[in-house]
């Protein structure tokens, strides 16, 4: 005779367990918000810059490996502290190939907390969606139809937070090539920005100033970034142009 206890049972531990990283990200992130905000400083990094350039040289292939740990888990945990990571990745190893260290690095973290997200809440909120009527499903269909441009979007865009454009496809459906290939082509030209002036820290330190943090926003650097930001929207525009006239 079939137990319809036990298989209630079984269900709700499955349920709990595809809950489960979602749930430790967030309690990590809480803990690392009260806990990591002062560690995970540029006053941190100028304070240790010479013990780090000791470990940097004294075994490279460690350093590296070391360094992309600690961003993995900061973007997979949303940790405080990815822009000093990134500009510690140009300190460390330079521009080149600093910048490649830094973009894998926060692409594996992303990843890694959209899969955490997908398996939690992610399938029952895009069930949910699939389910429903109205405009909470014409924005489902409309991300999934224009998934890749607007996947770009949220990446290319300074305005969006990295955590939300993380999370934000996992909730919608959004497949995993998708996710991945963006994030790793759509953060790279930030992440080259801030990389370089993470390079470039060392005569900063010598001068006992801070680096220029708002960088992004000058306009020989934000004017670039909105243009692919257009270029990427472009196939948006495209659809919506065809379809008004299909409609007259």
């Amino acid at each position: 005779m079939h137990d319809d206890t036990d298989e209630t049972s079984s269900s709700g531990t499955r349920s709990w367990l595809r809950h489960l990283p979602l749930i430790a990200i967030g309690l990590v992130a809480l803990t690392g918000a009260f806990f990591l905000g002062d560690l995970l400083s540029f006053e941190t990094l100028r304070d240790n810059r010479e013990a780090l350039i000791a470990w940097r040289d004294g075994n490279y292939a460690l350093a590296v490996a070391g360094f992309m740990a600690a961003y993995i888990v900061i973007v997979a945990f949303s940790l405080p502290g990815a822009t000093v990571a990134t500009l510690t990745g140009g300190f460390l190893f330079g521009t080149f190939p600093g910048v490649v260290f830094n973009v894998v690095a926060a692409t594996i973290g992303a990843v890694l907390i959209f899969l955490a997200a997908r398996a939690g809440l992610g399938r029952r909120l895009s069930k949910g969606m699939d389910t429903s009527e109205g405009r909470l499903k014409k924005i489902k269909d409309g991300i999934r139809e224009n998934q890749w441009s607007m996947l770009f979007l949220l990446r290319l865009l300074p305005v969006v937070p990295f955590f939300v454009a993380n999370l934000l496809p996992a909730m919608v459906g959004v497949g995993f090539g998708a996710f991945a290939v963006t994030t790793l082509l759509g953060i790279a030209p930030g992440a080259l920005v801030y990389t370089s002036v993470g390079a470039g820290l060392g005569a900063v330190f010598a001068a006992g100033e801070t680096p220029d943090l708002g960088l992004i926003f000058e306009p020989y650097i934000l004017l670039p970034l909105l243009g692919l930001a257009a270029l990427s929207a472009l196939p948006l525009v495209i659809k919506a142009v065809k379809g008004r006239k299909g409609l007259t």
